[in-house]
């Protein structure tokens, strides 16, 4: 529920006092003496999926050029007629509880902050980030996510277009790119210091890191989080669900690729830092066709009649754009899917074989195989064959002492190649699992 207070201009206190008696809403009317261009200020309550609605119609009765509105919640309305008017407007749907188009612009720059206090936030999260992920720690992954003020421009930029607002739009996309380009560069200072300053081992392995290895190859499953936390935020920006859980899940799509490119960077890994440059590209477009698309459903528009064509036009440009980019950019994704399901296809077959071989010894068990593949490229079309780009095999077999046989490895070795079209190198490491009589 909200309490609407407005002021009503000279000469239109009847036209907006009928209007109100026309829709069945109580009010208010408090003469106004402080100033000749206003002649009184009315007061009343709505349901909020009538606010919309009811200040349209007051603007085309003319209150809003020579008056303000303001609009705040309201706890209780115990009014009969205020019964009445929920019921007309009670659908049982979400637009039910949607706020209206002028609440959601003032939400929307309220979730903005100024451009320094919102670069600088990105800045520290990205760099928080970066820490989490060379630590290997989610916990503080998920509290850099808590401090990034990722979703006001993220949203802003759906909202500016559908209600036809160039400034809002062009304002959300500039803190978008600014901020995600400043939170790679900040990541890649940042890990580069580390590295010199000895504070992660030399040597270190960053693709073996978990938290780091997932975002520097990309799969294409990650761009439906990107769309769920956009569509999910507009929703919860709409309804007046808990913002700021939808916040943490539009930045846990942005802020840790933001900080694993800048890592690869840091570390000399272009062909990585491309990979997550990409996924970070492609949530951020998600995030904001998702948002677009979400908003168009619930029946967002500009307020003027005249202003809902041109609306459209940009609704149906920015869509097209964004889904053909998102596209061009998934192929990137599309190809690491598929190489890791080449991959994860070829482990399964070598773990087959030598289950088969290791079945003929009493004594030997299969431990682990792991699969290495050579830095690469990710590859962009579905003839690439990623058992080119394995290096190694490594098997580990358990047994008693002196299960050592050339002739296991010699097969080992044979029965694997026999599946890929490169010759691949096969290690296999003894490992007593028996005790010496």
């Amino acid at each position: 529920m909200r309490h609407i207070q407005v002021t009503i201009p000279t000469g239109k206190r009847q036209a907006v006092l009928g209007l109100l008696d026309e829709e069945g809403i109580d009010y208010v009317v408090t003469d106004e003496s402080s100033s000749r261009e206003y002649d009184a200020v009315v007061s009343f309550p709505l349901p909020t999926s009538a606010v919309e609605p009811v200040l349209d119609s007051l603007q085309e009765a003319g209150v809003q050029a020579e008056s303000y509105t303001v609009v705040v919640d309201a706890e209780t309305v115990a009014s009969r007629q205020f019964d009445e008017l929920q019921a007309e407007y009670a659908t049982e749907s979400v637009e039910e509880e949607q706020i209206s188009r002028q609440e959601l612009l003032t939400q929307a720059n309220e979730l903005t902050p100024t451009f320094s206090v919102f670069f600088t936030m990105t800045l520290i999260s990205a760099i928080v980030a970066t820490v989490g992920l060379l630590l290997d720690s989610p916990a503080v992954v998920v509290g850099s996510m808590v401090i990034a003020p990722l979703i006001g421009p993220a949203l802003s930029a759906s909202i500016g277009t559908v209600v036809n607002d160039r400034e809002v739009f062009f304002t959300g996309m500039r803190y978008q790119f600014v901020g995600v380009a400043g939170g790679i560069v900040a990541a890649a200072i940042v890990a580069w210091l580390f590295q010199s300053m000895l504070l992660v081992p030399p040597g270190i392995e960053i693709t073996e890191i978990d938290e780091i290895s997932e975002r520097i190859a990309p799969e294409l499953l990650l761009l439906p989080v990107a769309l769920g936390a956009g569509a999910a935020g507009v929703l919860s920006l709409a309804t007046g669900f808990s913002i700021a859980i939808v916040g943490v899940m539009i930045a846990a799509a942005l802020v840790p690729p933001m900080a694993a490119a800048g890592i690869a960077i840091a570390w000399g890994l272009p062909v990585a830092a491309l990979g997550s440059t990409v996924l970070v590209l492609v949530n951020l477009l998600g995030v904001n066709l998702a948002g677009l698309v979400t908003l168009w459903y619930l029946g967002y528009r500009p307020g003027s009649w005249f202003e809902i064509s041109t609306a459209q036009r940009q609704f149906l440009k920015q869509i097209t754009v964004l889904v053909l980019v998102i596209a061009l950019l998934s192929l990137f994704l599309t190809g690491i899917t598929y190489t890791s399901y080449q991959v994860s296809t070829f482990e399964e077959t070598a773990t087959q074989e030598v289950e088969a071989v290791l079945a003929e010894y009493d004594d030997a068990t299969l431990l682990e195989i792991d699969v290495e593949v050579r830095d690469g490229g990710a590859p962009l079309d579905s003839s690439f064959d990623a058992t080119q780009q394995i290096d190694v095999v490594i098997i580990e077999v358990g047994g008693s002492p002196g299960l050592y046989d050339e002739e296991l490895i010699a097969t080992l070795e044979t029965n694997i190649n026999q599946h890929a079209d490169d010759d691949i190198a096969v290690q296999v490491r003894f490992v007593t699992t028996g005790e010496r009589s």
